[in-house]
């Protein structure tokens, strides 16, 4: 059995991971019992439990507050890293499974991004997610895989399908942007790819998970009121200059999987599929009054 350490635990994807690990030993920590950015709590927490694979879902991730403070996110999603990134360093056999983002390219390509083309982050968030990449890949090389997904959304945290489904509720109409396109991603099926990469021989290496095909927010809000039972055609057709927001979004996120499919780890379902079987088994939770 597996010695599992799993950090941002309480966090979208961190849940998933949790519940996916039930069966091995898990240590599931998060703010405040566990910061990533201090170097002894996290020296102390590697010494004790002894993880065999330590999974990093902990992150800043409110995009455009970052604009206005880079400073935090950079603690988050660059410093924590390398703290943890030194911290396992030192300890022989244990493996770190890092979560990045499609933020790290500039969002200007018309092919699917592989691992090893050139990034160029234009936001402040995609910025500190590269700087903790870098940080990985510089103090951790051995035994470090650093894992980009797109467009994330599950029943435990606010996102965009929550979100679409409460304007659901209380609009007649919803305009939404038509001009992004990337993969939505499951968290369930992603944390399913972690742990099976987690569980492989794969290298280390930098890798891309999403779920297959792609589709723009329109499209995806659409696919969102099928499963919701309303009427696709009030999801309305519009362009990123009509929401103007202090962090550029990338106008095309979709990742190649070709890292991930070479090291023999199985491609996710398509985003269509994936968004079916979420609602068939959390629909509920997406329907909730939660947080959007």
């Amino acid at each position: 059995m597996s010695r599992w350490l799993v950090t941002g635990a309480r966090g979208q994807l961190g849940k998933d991971l949790v519940a996916l690990l039930a069966s091995d030993n898990v240590l599931a920590v998060d703010l405040p019992e566990l910061d990533i950015t201090d170097s002894a709590v996290v020296a102390a927490a590697v010494a004790d439990f002894r993880p065999d694979v330590v999974v990093n879902a902990a992150a800043y991730t409110a995009v455009d507050a970052a604009e206005s403070d880079e400073d935090a996110a950079y603690r988050v999603n660059a410093s924590g890293p390398a703290v943890l990134a030194a911290a396992l360093a030192a300890r022989p056999g244990t493996r770190l499974i890092h979560i990045s983002t499609d933020y790290v390219f500039a969002g200007d390509a018309s092919r699917p991004y592989e691992v090893d083309d050139p990034t160029g982050p234009r936001s402040a968030y995609g910025r500190t997610k590269l700087a903790g990449e870098q940080a990985v890949r510089e103090l951790f090389p051995e035994r470090s895989h650093i894992v980009r997904t797109a467009w994330l959304y599950g029943a435990g945290g606010a996102n965009f399908v929550k979100t679409m489904a409460r304007l659901e509720r209380t609009q007649q109409t919803v305009n939404v942007v038509d001009d992004q396109r990337g993969s939505p991603t499951w968290s369930v099926d992603l944390a399913r790819g972690l742990v099976e990469l987690g569980r492989s021989s794969a290298p280390a290496g930098v890798y891309q998970c999403t779920n297959g095909g792609d589709t723009t927010w329109c499209g995806f809000t659409r696919a969102i009121f099928e499963e919701l039972g309303a009427d696709p055609g009030r999801v309305v057709p519009t362009t990123s200059e009509a929401f103007p927001r202090p962090a550029p979004r990338p106008a095309y996120s979709v990742l190649a999987d070709t890292a991930w499919r070479r090291a023999g780890l199985a491609p996710l379902p398509h985003w269509r599929a994936a968004l079916r079987a979420a609602f068939a088994r959390d629909g509920a939770a997406f329907r909730s009054e939660g947080p959007s």
